[in-house]
Order: C-alpha cells, then sequence, then structure tokens
C-alpha cells in the first residue's frame, strides 16, 4: 500500500522537473536564436569555413533546442539515480558546456568576430539552462 504513493510521488518529481526543463530549453531556444539575429544585424555572416553557405537562424533553433533537451534528459535520469542530482549534473553540464566550446575555435571561421559570436552562442542556452535546471534539481532531490 505505501509502493503507490512512493511511486506516485517520484513521478511527479520527475515530470515536475522534465516540464521545468522543456520550458527552460524553450527559453534557451528563443535567447540564442534572438542573440544569433542581433549578430547578423550588427554584422557577424556565420559564413561555414570552405562552404561559403551561412548557418541559418533556424539551425542555432534546431541545435540548441534538441542539446536543451538533452541537458534535461540527463537532470531527469540524475534526479532519478543520483544520490546527489543538483551537485553531479551541476559538473556535467559545465564540463559538456566547456567542451562544446573547443568546435567554434577549431571550425576556422572566417572572422574572429565570428568565432566570439559562435562562442557566445555556446554559452546563452547554458545560461538559462543549468541555473534553472540545477535550482529545480535541488528543489526536487530532497
Amino acid at each position: 500500500m505505501d509502493a503507490a504513493p512512493a511511486v506516485t510521488q517520484t513521478n511527479r518529481r520527475l515530470l515536475g522537473l522534465a516540464g521545468t526543463g522543456l520550458v527552460a530549453a524553450l527559453a534557451a531556444v528563443v535567447a540564442t536564436t534572438l542573440a544569433a539575429a542581433l549578430a547578423q544585424a550588427v554584422g557577424v555572416d556565420f559564413e561555414i569555413p570552405d562552404g561559403g553557405e551561412t548557418v541559418p537562424l533556424g539551425g542555432f533553433a534546431v541545435v540548441t533546442g534538441f542539446f536543451s533537451v538533452v541537458g534535461t534528459v540527463i537532470a531527469v535520469a540524475l534526479l532519478r539515480w543520483s544520490a546527489r542530482p543538483a551537485e553531479r549534473f551541476l559538473w556535467t553540464a559545465a564540463s559538456l558546456t566547456a567542451i562544446s566550446l573547443v568546435p567554434p575555435l577549431l571550425a576556422g571561421a572566417n572572422t574572429t568576430t565570428t568565432t566570439v559570436a559562435l562562442l557566445g552562442l555556446h554559452l546563452v542556452p547554458a545560461a538559462v539552462m543549468i541555473p534553472t535546471l540545477t535550482r529545480s534539481l535541488r528543489a526536487r532531490a530532497g
């Protein structure tokens, strides 16, 4: 008889975190897309090296949305199976964010402004997702 309420409570915690993550992902997508549009408006071209094409704004939105959902899945898994989910998520997300900064440095963009803008566009969704999910994990882990 006690097992059913425990399962329901666990499911509520997991679903609540997933909901928070999806709302944060939407905010991250909007913030990153707006930041990319602003960068383009001031002259950043986001040209793909050796391709001559530029990264479309929709590309920033899709990639941000995908990796924000991946981060949410990681947070949910840690809430379910870790004794210290918030701390483990924070370290994991910060490490993955640091790793994500390497490709823009190696991509060989045509200008320094493009490289700097790409680095900034990696940090925008991290600034939305990491604090939101870490706070939510701390609140739900008890």
